[in-house]
């Protein structure tokens, strides 16, 4: 290599640029801020929404009720997704826990439907407050495919409330919404012969 070629090459050699360690942490604790900025506007706005559902009443407990009254029609494991005004799929209902996801252990009696979920409120739905069962596939925050997601519908105080449930065995589905809305049917039925009289 001759004297000129070399001195071309040294001058095309440039050395790699310094690393700006200020700019780049700067840049992380900008981010860290915006991520703890969202969370925290989350986390009010859930918060929000539990003040404006302040007026729904406290859930239901299971009664202490023994004999045939607590002799279980169907049993399943599954996950609670969440509960909604009936027939607003987006409109999350988030007081008293009903917001919360988590396991769930659902059983039917001819007292109504005992929802117990670990790690959050056990409620129950009196038979005489279920309203409808069907087969859905969405929830707000969580879609499935169709016929995925058992859904119960259920009044409480004023309002009517749908209440998403998916099995371990999504078979499961249907058998609970035809024995679900045959008990609907039975009681209506009852309430009807009882006001005729």
């Amino acid at each position: 290599m001759t004297p000129l070629e070399l001195t071309h090459l040294a001058a095309g050699e440039k050395s790699a640029p310094v690393t700006d360690w200020a700019a780049r942490i700067g840049w992380l604790v900008g981010l860290a801020l915006f991520i703890a900025l969202v969370y925290w506007l989350m986390r009010e706005g859930w918060k929000w929404r539990g003040t404006l559902q302040g007026d729904l009443p406290e859930l239901p407990t299971s009664p202490e009720e023994h004999g045939e009254a607590k002799l279980a029609v169907l049993s399943m494991s599954g996950r609670y997704h969440g509960s909604t005004t009936a027939g607003q799929w987006l409109d999350r209902i988030v007081a008293h826990g009903l917001g919360t996801r988590s396991r769930v252990e659902l059983t039917l009696t001819e007292a109504g439907l005992e929802v117990v979920r670990p790690g959050a409120t056990d409620f129950f739905i009196p038979a005489g407050a279920l309203r409808e069962a069907l087969l859905g596939k969405g929830i707000a925050g969580k879609v499935l495919s169709e016929g995925g997601l058992l859904v119960v519908t259920w009044a409480h105080g004023d309002r009517l409330i749908d209440s998403g449930f998916r099995s371990d065995h999504a078979a499961e589905h249907a058998e609970w919404v035809d024995t679900l809305n045959s008990m609907i049917n039975k009681s209506l039925e009852t309430t009807d012969t009882e006001g005729a009289r």
